[in-house]
């Protein structure tokens, strides 16, 4: 029997006063899939603390944003990112999601908390989420073995002085002024702890998949590489990340597809309630016939000034998806429409 999960990218329901806006015109796509797992960047609080918790934290009116979450079928979050801040309203906000039945992953009361990986039944399968976030505050945000926060995946910087020609865009090094090669990599004690957990998740699941917070603008980074590929050595049936509001190019690794970023998919507002531009992103689907993910493929996403999100009609983003295409072929991966949906492959059809 087949089975169809949708991962979406960033959820921000913050200013959100009216349920029924942000998902009325993918109900259908949602009704669809058999389960919906979405990165929840805000949190459902309306005690919102003082100081740098109102800078750093994004809060959503929890009634609204637990009647929209439940009413139109999202049953699994992530809440492994940079927003969902502060011990007060992680927790309020794993309240109300618990008492909506929704199942999270990625922060919780204390670290055995916020690691636990999310465990949902389906069609006789248990599908295990895991998810960390690279991004993340310096004060108070980690969780700790007695303190709330997120599950973090360190990565560290490098500013390497490029020696050798390891762009060919890169200047001879005889010139005065050549910038500094950025080198990131994931930190090797939280990557073991990644791999003990999805090892874990493997042996008491059907299916895993992992998520991860993390990028910058367009560009996928080493340490994203190094994580997603360690992910999948270890297990995983497929990762997506999220993070930078963009939609980054997709890999296939070992069989497997790596989403790299899925971009926004209800993402009206930011800090101060200033809106969010003209964004594109992605909404993944995989299907799984028994335990084997037999088809891996994505729709386009938009929002309009209503903060409505939809799906793209994929005849009108030629220039969208020839950008994800050439991104994508870089990764080994090939690209290709098929109907309003376009299909993950392999540069290997055959694997």
């Amino acid at each position: 029997m087949s089975l169809t999960l949708m991962l979406t990218g960033d959820v921000n329901l913050m200013n959100v006063d009216d349920p029924d806006i942000p998902f009325r015109r993918v109900r259908e796509s949602f009704a669809a899939a058999d389960l919906v797992f979405s990165n929840l960047e805000c949190c459902l609080s309306d005690r919102i603390n003082e100081g740098s918790t109102s800078v750093e934290g994004f809060f959503a009116n929890p009634q609204v944003a637990q009647t929209a979450l439940k009413r139109y079928g999202i049953d699994v979050v992530g809440l492994a990112n940079n927003v969902n801040y502060g011990e007060q309203a992680i927790n309020e906000s794993i309240a109300h999601l618990d008492a909506a039945g929704i199942a999270h992953t990625g922060a919780g009361a204390n670290a055995a908390k916020a690691y636990e990986p999310a465990v949902v039944t389906r069609e006789g399968r248990r599908i295990a989420f895991v998810q960390r976030s690279s991004v993340f505050w310096a004060t108070n945000h980690e969780a700790t073995k007695h303190a709330a926060g997120i599950a973090v995946l360190r990565g560290h910087t490098a500013y390497q002085v490029p020696m050798y020609k390891m762009k060919r865009e890169i200047p001879p090094l005889n010139r005065p002024g050549i910038p500094p090669y950025i080198v990131t990599w994931a930190d090797k004690d939280h990557l073991a702890r990644l791999e003990e957990d999805i090892k874990s998740a493997r042996d008491n699941a059907d299916i895993v998949i992992a998520s991860f917070h993390w990028g910058l603008h367009k560009e996928v980074l080493d340490y994203m590489k190094e994580i997603a590929h360690r992910a999948i050595d270890m297990g995983a049936d497929a990762v997506i990340g999220h993070g930078p509001h963009y939609s980054l190019g997709v890999e296939v690794y070992r069989g497997k597809p790596i989403f790299y970023g899925l971009g926004s998919f209800s993402f009206h507002t930011g800090h101060g309630g200033h809106e969010h531009g003209d964004w594109i992103g992605m909404a993944a689907k995989l299907v799984f016939d028994d335990r084997a993910l037999t088809r891996a493929s994505f729709e386009f996403v938009r929002h309009n000034h209503i903060n409505e999100t939809y799906v793209c009609d994929l005849s009108a983003e030629t220039e969208e998806l020839q950008d994800l295409v050439t991104r994508s072929h870089d990764l080994g991966a090939r690209l290709v429409p098929e109907g309003n949906e376009v299909l993950v492959l392999g540069k290997d059809t055959r694997s």
